[in-house]
C-alpha cells in the first residue's frame, strides 16, 4: 500500500470555496490502475489558516507514479482552481509506503 497526501494551508474565510472546488471537480481516478481510495480531510484551524489534506491510497508507489504521468492526471489538474488568496503557499506533498497493515 502507498499513500500520497498533499497538505494545504487555506486562508481563513476561503474554506467554503476551497471545498466547493474539490466537491465539483472530476477526479478522473475511478478506473485508474492501482487506485484504491481518496479523501479530502479538514484539519485544525490556526490564526491565519485552516489545514487540509488530500489523501489517496494506491496499491503501490509505481501505480501512483504512473497516474502522475497519465492523461487522467492532466485532466484532473487542468480544472478550475480556487480564487486568488485561497492558498498560503504551495501544497506540500508527503508520501508513505506501508510497512504494516492490518
Amino acid at each position: 500500500m502507498f499513500l500520497a497526501m498533499n497538505r494545504f494551508r487555506i486562508a481563513r474565510g476561503f474554506e467554503d470555496g476551497f471545498e466547493k472546488v474539490w466537491r465539483e471537480r472530476e477526479s478522473h481516478l475511478q478506473g485508474v490502475p492501482g487506485f484504491q481510495s481518496f479523501a479530502l480531510l479538514k484539519g485544525p484551524q490556526r490564526e491565519d489558516h485552516t489545514l487540509y489534506a488530500s489523501h489517496s491510497v494506491w496499491a503501490s508507489r509505481a501505480a501512483f507514479e504512473a497516474w502522475t504521468e497519465s492523461e487522467a492526471f492532466r485532466r484532473a489538474h487542468a480544472q478550475a482552481s480556487a480564487p486568488k488568496g485561497t492558498y498560503l503557499g504551495h501544497p506540500e506533498l508527503e508520501t508513505f509506503e506501508a510497512v504494516l497493515s492490518e
